[in-house]
């Protein structure tokens, strides 16, 4: 007898893990979180049939086995490819594409946010690059004109797809979005709130308190205003609280605080009626061939299972020898667990393929 042909025989009759049955050996992948899942695959064809198979994905729903994922897109990803990372692999992959989007375009002025094991992207529009007219021995550059969409795009964690839902009722752009008391909360979106005493624009937003917070311009003027879902009616927010004062996406609620970095560092607010105590100062990154620590921005700010994640930035940097300024893009991820003291940030896997000015961030918890 063939003795290759023998062995073939003996690893197409094994079991995913020999000894156990089938729907045990799928439990135990099954309990495994997602960051771990590239490397399954490659263990073998029937591993990699079985992590993408419709049985594996009912499995771990039946079971709320979604994991930990932070959810990052940034502008050198074009296409809307989100990277997400699983804190317990320490480990970053890439999401599939969206189905319609296209893949030479970078989605900007959208607002992402994790509810009920589904992390959902809002709105936005596509900037697409030049298109280049050839003709002659010359070209031409323009640049299409972007219009706003009410599109509502869900990725399943459980499937690793993505899926279009209900749309909002208008298209929206740079605005307002934030899961409140386990309803999505969206400035102009699928059911009509009460009118903000004032109409800004530019906003940004945070859900802290069981309340929707709203921060954006009037006219030149910096406001911010707070929804209660349970009176269903706004209010400015305490003078002393000065989150308007905070650039796009700065901050984070985390185990029942408000997180968010200012000049002075990194600050939390406790309560609905305290003010800002900085408890360190800011987060700066090293260069290897630079002489002094850079402050960056533009980054993705987080809460999730008790720590706060920092992820890419970019930063000015001057180099003295040749009196030139230039920009760096960051792929760093750090944390820090705030209620440990003294406080200390610390490096994990840096972004996948992909650094610079964060567009999206959003964190989902099991």
């Amino acid at each position: 007898m063939n003795p290759t042909g023998s062995a073939h025989l003996e690893l197409v009759c094994e079991g995913l893990i020999p000894g156990l049955p089938d729907e045990l050996a799928l439990m135990c992948l099954a309990t495994l979180s997602h960051g771990h899942h590239g490397v399954l695959e490659c263990v073998s064809r029937r591993w990699r049939d079985a992590l993408r198979s419709e049985e594996y994905s009912r499995l771990k729903a039946r079971e709320g086995l979604c994991g930990d994922w932070l959810f990052v897109l940034t502008d050198e990803k074009p296409g809307m490819r989100w990277s997400a990372y699983d804190p317990g692999a320490d480990r970053w992959h890439a999401l599939p594409p969206a189905p319609g989007t296209d893949p030479r375009s970078t989605h900007c002025g959208f607002a992402c946010v994790a509810l009920r094991e589904r992390f959902l992207v809002l709105g936005g529009y596509p900037v697409r690059p030049p298109l280049e007219e050839h003709g002659g021995g010359g070209g031409c550059s323009s640049y299409r004109r972007p219009a706003a969409t009410r599109e509502v795009m869900s990725f399943d964690p459980y499937r690793n797809r993505w899926s279009e839902v209900a749309g909002m009722r208008t298209p929206r752009c740079d605005f307002a979005c934030s899961a409140v008391r386990g309803r999505v909360l969206v400035a102009g979106g699928w059911e009509d709130l009460p009118p903000m005493p004032t109409p800004l624009r530019s906003c940004f937003s945070v859900s802290h308190d069981g309340r929707f917070h709203v921060v954006g311009r009037s006219a030149s003027e910096p406001r911010h205003f707070i929804f209660d879902p349970a009176w269903g009616s706004w209010a400015p927010a305490p003078a002393a609280w000065q989150l308007h004062r905070l650039p796009r996406n700065p901050a984070a609620a985390l185990d029942g605080r408000l997180y968010a970095i200012l000049e002075r560092g990194l600050a939390a607010l406790e309560g609905s009626g305290g003010a800002w105590s900085v408890l360190d100062g800011p987060p700066l990154f090293d260069l290897p061939d630079h002489r002094r620590k850079l402050q960056p921005s533009g980054c993705g700010f987080a809460g999730l299972r008790g720590k706060l994640y920092l992820v890419g930035g970019k930063a000015i940097r001057y180099d003295m020898d040749a009196r030139v300024f230039d920009i760096v893009k960051f792929a760093c991820t750090r944390y820090c667990d705030p209620a440990a003291a003294p406080l200390q940030w610390r490096d994990v896997r840096p972004l996948f393929r992909s650094r610079g000015a964060v567009l999206g961030c959003a964190a989902l918890q099991q």
